[in-house]
């Protein structure tokens, strides 16, 4: 399996990530992808998603939305947290996790990406140089594409678990060009 496919972790919630940690590991910029990620397919942002990212503002990171969807979506969603955003990002294109670095002032080493499709926000992130956390999609309902490729997402993540039962708890994406895996 080709291991740039692979997350640096697989977590069940974007809510449940200690962003408390990971700002004292010295992340500073974070890349979320929304449906599904922060929120259900569509829906605008929430009581949950704007207390995070008041959360987030309050201990130093900045923060890019980065998604596939045209403006009147992104920008939706936006209004209630007030970050910066991508729309028609392209993902899994590299180019736009690049552009979201740009405009948080960050780089490689200190950002990371939060998403819930491997073969669009890990694909992409992983080609970026990027530290991955892929989370379980927050509901069953999504277009028909994606819905197909879960399917393809369930082999990727067999393989993920064996790879870290042989080899450890997580994933290095970053590392993935180093150690030519």
């Amino acid at each position: 399996m080709c291991a740039f496919l692979y997350p640096g972790e697989y977590l069940d919630s974007t809510y449940r990530i200690d962003f408390e940690q990971l700002y004292q590991d010295g992340y500073r910029g974070i890349i979320f992808d929304i449906d599904n990620t922060l929120v259900p397919h569509g829906a605008p942002a929430d009581e949950r998603a704007i207390l995070l990212f008041t959360r987030l503002k309050k201990l130093g990171f900045q923060c890019v939305l980065l998604s596939n969807n045209k403006e009147p979506r992104v920008k939706m969603f936006n209004d209630a947290v007030q970050v910066q955003y991508i729309y028609k990002a392209g993902k899994p294109k590299p180019a736009g996790y690049r552009r979201a670095m740009e405009m948080m002032g960050t780089n490689t080493e200190n950002t990371l990406f939060v998403g819930d499709q491997i073969f669009t926000d890990v694909c992409g992130a992983n080609l970026a140089g990027i530290r991955t956390i892929l989370v379980q999609p927050i509901h069953p309902k999504e277009e028909i594409q994606i819905v197909l490729k879960r399917y393809l997402e369930k082999v990727v993540l067999l393989c993920y678990r064996i790879h870290v039962k042989l080899f450890g708890a997580k994933y290095p994406s970053v590392r993935i060009k180093e150690d030519g895996l």
